[in-house]
């Protein structure tokens, strides 16, 4: 075999593999101190320098929205009680089958649409998650429900909101807290720990609904991608988790909002804000 007949080495999964864990770290780490996944700051990283397009970027970060949300709460049952859920498992439970029921819609609407449909329809989602994180940082910390104290008011409502945020996370492959939590504590008056622990078990059974149908619909059906991006990637969000957690109250979580949204705002509109050149792999 002559020199020019060797097969050259492919340097790209080590390089990605590299890049993903070291990505996940600070997005994991600044989702630790203000209590969320960091999702919608991996899928601007996956879609842009990871190279992925965007119908494969989607459930790969939902896969690591699994890992990241699974971890969180078995950390956050040796913390904290859940004994604060009681009054909320009606609202609870219908937020679960709304998210549940729309998570599979979503995830199977995501595979029909073109990929520039996705895109700007990942962008307009990623646009307003932004400006909701710079909204929360100036918003009081004790806020009166909304909703009457009706449980069949809370059920009702569970449901619709449920399914906004089912196919929210389904369409960005995220764990979907930025919208969760938000509507736990405006709509039925939680406070903010408990939102955090409620927001979980929400985004548990909606991350692995979506999984499974975009798994059905052969989303992962090259391994390559889980070993060299997720599996690393996964491994950085929760040493990020824990690390954001050891530093919470190091920064005041209204400041991260605000400068985290603005970041997310900017970052979708680069990578997103235009038709994106095909990714070569």
């Amino acid at each position: 075999m002559s020199q020019s007949d060797k097969p050259v080495a492919d340097t790209r999964s080590p390089r990605r593999s590299l890049l993903a864990f070291g990505a996940a770290i600070p997005i994991g780490t600044l989702g630790g101190l203000i209590g969320l996944g960091g999702a919608e700051f991996r899928l601007p990283v996956l879609a842009g320098p990871l190279g992925y397009k965007v119908h494969q970027a989607v459930p790969l970060n939902l896969a690591v929205s699994l890992i990241t949300v699974t971890t969180s709460l078995i950390i956050r049952g040796w913390t904290l009680s859940y004994e604060p859920l009681a009054p909320y498992l009606p609202a609870i439970a219908a937020l679960i089958t709304g998210a549940v029921i729309m998570a599979y819609v979503g995830a199977t609407l995501a595979r029909r649409i073109s990929a520039e449909q996705l895109e700007r329809a990942v962008l307009v989602l990623l646009l307003i998650i932004g400006a909701a994180l710079i909204v929360e940082g100036f918003l009081p910390q004790a806020i009166p429900a909304l909703l009457p104290s009706s449980v069949s008011w809370h059920v009702v409502a569970g449901v619709l909101f449920g399914m906004a945020i089912g196919l929210v996370s389904s369409l960005l492959g995220v764990a979907g807290g930025e919208i969760i939590i938000p509507t736990l504590i405006f709509a039925y008056g939680v406070d903010v720990k408990t939102a955090g622990t409620a927001s979980l078990l929400i985004s548990l059974p909606t991350i692995a609904t979506g999984l499974w149908r975009y798994a059905r619909q052969g989303a992962f059906a090259d391994r390559q991608a889980l070993t060299e991006t997720v599996a690393p990637m996964g491994v950085g969000s929760v040493i990020g988790a824990i690390i954001g957690g050891l530093l919470v109250g190091l920064v005041p979580a209204a400041v991260l909002k605000v400068g985290l949204g603005i970041i997310l705002i900017i970052s979708a509109y680069r990578i997103f804000g235009h038709r994106r050149q095909p990714a070569i792999h």
